[in-house]
């Protein structure tokens, strides 16, 4: 695909745009893979491959299981195909989470440590899974997040960050920003660590509010506070990042524009509006699934269909527990209680629930400023006033340039938790290591979860030390205001678990178990007081920042407490870790090959498979594994 030419950066209301000139200027039409089924029927009987979720990781695997003709594969997806444009928009970011039809609607059980609220839970619900519906925001964790998921192995374990790194780079079609842009927003990026050969794409967008700068640039007040050369290099610090964006068309980017449309093999088929009721197995081995409409109530209707060489459930971290459960593989008195055959007793399927909390409490907002970022305290709302709206819209339908070429944000800092709390980190970090690690688990947690939290704790505590792991995420908007936190590494677990009554056709049971630990409150408490520091640092002096919440007075532990407690979200949509890569002994779901323990020719390729959050949000994540896994597993 070409890429985009640039012309010289212009002046919009004294912000900084790019404008593109593309000789695709158009909307995507929609095209689509001539190979998708529109009936069961017109499944065949058997294929090498059965791939249950068309998501992020399910359609690269499909992807490249495909590639040289040599193996048949058929991906089995729950939503539908849709490329309207709450798809490929990207104003604004994840305006397909805005559309009913592309989610599934659950939500949590109650949490009692937030006062018994209940936490709508997002997932993808259509062919390119969440990838089609997020905020579009690409970024890597640090590298002692990755030699972190190996290192239960051994040393010698390949899920290391110089494991990962060649698939990060794989998996992305990296387009730098123009270097007029780059230039006057101090945007500074490597392409040593990005690649250049996947449909894919990370971009930045043509424009960016000249506030964010300033905002990047006050965090060279704080101590300790580092810019790494570019935000795929695995370190902590203060960045630009790339969006899932095509530059040519300034369209959403994802698993299906990457992995799917325009891709005419004969081995390659998908059937949609389809639910996976569970695995079928001959003696230990996987031999097939069975799937039914997704509208259906019974399995009246279902089809099965068989697996030569292997089943792959790549249903995400909410269904895939509840597939495998359903399948007769998990906690052993979990499967008895819903009158399921035991295939093998995994007791780790459907722990380890991880989410990256947001919204932790702090607010700050700015006196308002004209367009050229003068103060004017009786002006309000200016970068959105109806006449700026009218320039972007133009300014995109002429050239898919400007403002509305800005998905979530790009700019944010992910910084170590000594850097947060400088005075306190050693001490909250010794509290948590001495905890026995059965005390906040669920109550009666099989011994092996028990063994492989212990595990997790010991190296969290370490990371909680490490001026290398990100702990604190500020998300930056370069608007009047800020407060957009992200926790990077909760120890609370939750779980997700089939409804005994009815395993296959309710919903799973989620519950994010938030708060159940309380060293995820000391550190979140050392957040809220970090902010106030960063928002008091000289070069945002000039911009008057005010707290709006909670406020200046509230400043005692058990008070800032209340404040995480009464304002958290325990998701920002990036659930991990429910058939997590470890050794069995320690609560594992899948060993290094993503293999199932206990079975054979079953394994598990999403972001399920994560043991451990990254410090970072999953979509580039979720990419790189399964690019991983189809090169190191399958092929």
């Amino acid at each position: 695909m070409a890429r985009s030419s640039y012309s010289t950066p212009k002046v919009l209301f004294g912000l900084v745009v790019s404008v593109v000139v593309s000789s695709a200027l158009a909307l995507p039409s929609s095209l689509y893979n001539s190979k998708i089924l529109s009936r069961a029927e017109q499944v065949k009987d058997e294929y090498d491959y059965i791939i249950v979720g068309g998501g992020t990781a399910g359609l690269t695997v499909a992807d490249r299981l495909t590639e040289d003709g040599k193996y048949s594969v058929l991906v089995i997806e729950y939503g539908s195909f849709d490329n309207s444009t709450s798809v490929t928009t990207i104003g604004g970011g994840g305006g397909g989470i805005g559309n009913a039809s592309h989610l599934f609607i659950l939500n949590s059980v109650p949490q009692p440590n937030l006062m018994n609220k209940t936490t709508a839970v997002i997932v993808g619900k259509l062919l390119g899974g969440s990838s089609a519906v997020n905020g579009l925001q690409f970024h890597r964790g640090q590298e002692e997040d990755y030699d972190r998921w190996g290192s239960p192995f051994g040393p010698d374990s390949d899920w290391s960050w110089k494991g990962i790194l060649p698939y990060f780079k794989k998996a992305l079609q990296f387009t730098p920003p123009n270097p007029d842009t780059a230039a006057a927003l101090n945007i500074d990026y490597d392409e040593t660590y990005w690649g250049n050969t996947s449909n894919v794409h990370a971009s930045f967008p043509t424009f960016n509010w000249p506030m964010l700068k300033t905002e990047m640039a006050a965090f060279g007040d704080i101590p300790g506070a580092k810019f790494p050369p570019d935000s795929g290099a695995g370190k902590p610090g203060v960045f630009w990042y790339p969006t899932s964006a095509d530059p040519a068309t300034m369209t959403r980017s994802h698993s299906r524009t990457g992995h799917w449309d325009n891709i005419d093999r004969d081995n390659y088929e998908t059937i949609t509006g389809s639910k996976v009721l569970k695995v079928f197995f001959e003696g230990e081995s996987a031999s097939g699934v069975v799937f039914v409409p997704n509208n259906a109530k019974s399995d009246v209707d279902s089809t099965t269909v068989k697996a030569r060489k292997e089943v792959i459930i790549s249903a995400g971290t909410i269904h895939t527990p509840q597939i495998l459960q359903a399948s007769g593989v998990g906690p052993k008195s979990l499967l008895e209680s819903a009158s399921i055959s035991v295939v093998a007793d995994v007791p780790g399927v459907g722990q380890n629930f991880q989410d990256h909390p947001f919204r932790i409490g702090v607010t700050y907002t700015s006196i308002a400023l004209d367009d050229n970022f003068t103060v004017h305290p009786d002006r309000t709302d200016l970068q959105l006033n109806a006449t700026f709206k009218a320039l972007a819209d133009a300014e995109f339908a002429a050239n898919r340039s400007g403002p509305l070429t800005i998905a979530s944000g790009n700019a944010a800092c992910f910084l170590p938790f000594p850097v947060i709390a400088p005075e306190r980190f050693g001490a909250i970090a010794a509290s948590y290591e001495s905890q026995d690690p059965a005390s906040y688990l669920p109550v009666d947690s099989h011994p092996t979860i028990v063994a492989g939290y212990a595990a997790q704790q010991a190296s969290l505590a370490k990371a909680l030390r490490s001026y290398k792991s990100a702990y604190y995420n500020l998300f930056l908007g370069g608007g009047p205001s800020e407060g957009a936190l992200v926790f990077l590494h909760p120890v609370s677990r939750g779980t997700i678990n089939i409804v005994p009554s009815d395993p296959f056709f309710t919903e799973p049971v989620v519950d994010y178990r938030a708060l159940t630990n309380p060293t995820d409150i000391d550190i979140m408490v050392e957040f809220i007081r970090f902010t106030r520091r960063y928002f008091a640092v000289p070069s945002l002096a000039q911009f008057q920042p005010r707290e709006t919440a909670p406020g200046l007075n509230v400043t005692s532990d058990s008070d800032l407490a209340e404040v995480v407690k009464n304002n958290i979200s325990p998701s920002t949509f990036h659930p991990v870790g429910t058939a997590a890569m470890a050794p069995r002994e320690l609560g594992g779901v899948v060993d290094e090959d993503l293999l199932v323990y206990g079975v054979k020719k079953l394994s598990v390729v999403d972001a399920s498979i994560i043991p451990t959050l990254p410090g970072a949000y999953t979509q580039e994540t979720v990419y790189a594994l399964a690019e991983k896994a189809s090169f190191k597993t399958f092929l």
